[in-house]
């Protein structure tokens, strides 16, 4: 592949003929090899998306003419309708400048390069489009970067995690319903407690699920407010007036949703409160998962020798040296996915911490673990539902046997009996292997017992 020469503030660099990007993005691509973490498409959809809604802000304040505007808009839209081979245009890493500046620019030169050679140019001519001039027309990468971060968050919450979200907890209202009547053992400390229904314990998930649910559409509609029309330091330099408001006017357009620019762009710029607030949320919902897991795979343990009591899809071999072992490997990737949200959350609280003077620089941590927080949350909401809830049974035997054998289901005579003369029962049928009834008629407490 040929080389071509592309240039920048510092001088001139070579560029790979056929790429689209320029001589900041190369820049990064020399200076910053550093792991193999990258944004994913989802994350430059939305920055391009915003450089569009600023190009035609710009034209609508007659910052930018009609033939500039056009090339920008149909270069974005270009690249947009062709995710996959555009996607290779933006190699850069996560670990760069903690601005996102690098990942801007790269969009800029992208684009400016696709107008170019739309409008019969070559690449690196930077005219008619020049990548700062035109395409970063009254932006900077310290409003751009955050305002692409609360847009990606808001459509992969809206496109992947809600819907995971909403089709567990309702293959769980559906177990719910279907469990109802079941009586079961209840353990509190991990020890033997009173009886309740499967349905009333599964009703317990169903309304953590729905808090978690709401908490995050709570924090999710703070997104919607954008640093856009920032600049460099919140006050707005090189902005025109109205600029914010039309560039929000033309993003709802655009995607159909409302959205504002914030009261306040000092604390937009150098705090990230709004997505640190709805990751938490999304930590809120990793601990309830944890617990849905752990709970699933504590009552399916055995198959002999453990409580035994729920039976899950044997779906795989569970060992390479037991024949016959069966293990609940949905719960334990469910569980391994909701560690990993809640150490995100430390990475994004800790970077959220750190906006030092008039700019946050952890940005793309921040981004990068949302966007991982989300991915994991939604895909593994959706194996646990398909490959284990759903195919959820009891095992009606093994529940009757330990319900007999549960001697805390005295509780309910204590306002007959008194709770010494209960706890007396509780403890004679524990030393002589006996069932509650069996104890009582022995120590002379037939008469008093329920008939059923």
């Amino acid at each position: 592949m040929g080389m071509r020469e592309e240039s920048d503030s510092l001088g001139s660099v070579l560029v790979e003929s056929k790429r689209y990007w320029g001589a900041q993005t190369q820049r990064s691509l020399q200076y910053f090899e550093i792991g193999s973490e990258r944004f994913t498409w989802p994350f430059i959809d939305a920055l391009i998306r915003i450089k569009k809604a600023a190009a035609l802000a710009n034209h609508s304040l007659a910052a930018l003419d009609d033939a500039r505007c056009k090339l920008i808009v149909n270069a974005c839209d270009s690249l947009l309708d062709d995710p996959e081979q555009s996607f290779q245009e933006f190699p850069l890493s996560v670990w760069q400048t903690g601005s996102g500046t690098q990942t801007n620019m790269n969009a800029n030169e992208v684009i400016a390069n696709r107008a170019n050679e739309i409008a019969g140019a070559q690449l690196g001519s930077k005219s008619p489009i020049h990548p700062n001039d035109h395409v970063n027309m009254s932006q900077s990468s310290n409003d751009i970067f955050p305002s692409a971060m609360h847009l990606v968050t808001i459509m992969a919450t809206r496109e992947r995690l809600l819907p995971a979200l909403t089709n567990l907890s309702n293959t769980l209202a559906d177990k719910q319903q279907q469990f109802q009547e079941i009586k079961t053992v209840g353990r509190t400390h991990m020890m033997d407690a009173v009886s309740l229904t499967v349905g009333e314990f599964l009703s317990g998930f169903v309304d953590q699920l729905e808090k978690a649910r709401a908490n995050i559409a709570c924090a999710l509609g703070a997104l919607h407010s954008l640093a856009i029309g920032g600049s460099a330091v919140g006050n707005g330099v090189n902005t025109p007036p109205g600029f914010a408001e039309s560039f929000c006017r033309g993003l709802k357009k655009e995607m159909g949703m409302d959205f504002d620019h914030s009261g306040n762009k000092f604390s937009a710029l150098s705090g990230q409160d709004d997505i640190l607030g709805f990751h938490a949320s999304l930590k809120q919902l990793a601990t309830v998962l944890f617990k849905l897991a752990n709970d699933t795979r504590f009552l399916a343990s055995g198959p002999r020798c453990g409580i035994g009591e729920w039976l899950l899809p044997e779906n795989e071999p569970g060992s390479s040296i037991m024949p016959g072992k069966i293990n609940p490997t949905q719960c334990e990737a469910l569980s391994m996915v909701a560690v990993q949200v809640i150490a995100n959350d430390v990475a994004v609280t800790f970077a959220s911490a750190s906006g030092h003077l008039q700019l946050n620089v952890y940005r793309p941590l921040i981004i990068y673990n949302v966007m991982q927080s989300i991915q994991l949350l939604s895909d593994s909401m959706s194996s646990f539902d398909q490959n284990c809830l759903r195919g959820l049974q009891l095992n009606n035997e093994k529940i009757q046997t330990n319900l007999q054998r549960n001697l805390m289901d005295i509780t309910r005579l204590v306002p007959d009996l008194g709770y010494d003369a209960a706890a007396n029962i509780a403890k004679y049928a524990h030393q002589n292997n006996l069932a509650i009834r069996e104890a009582a008629t022995i120590l002379g407490f037939e008469d008093q017992l329920p008939k059923t």
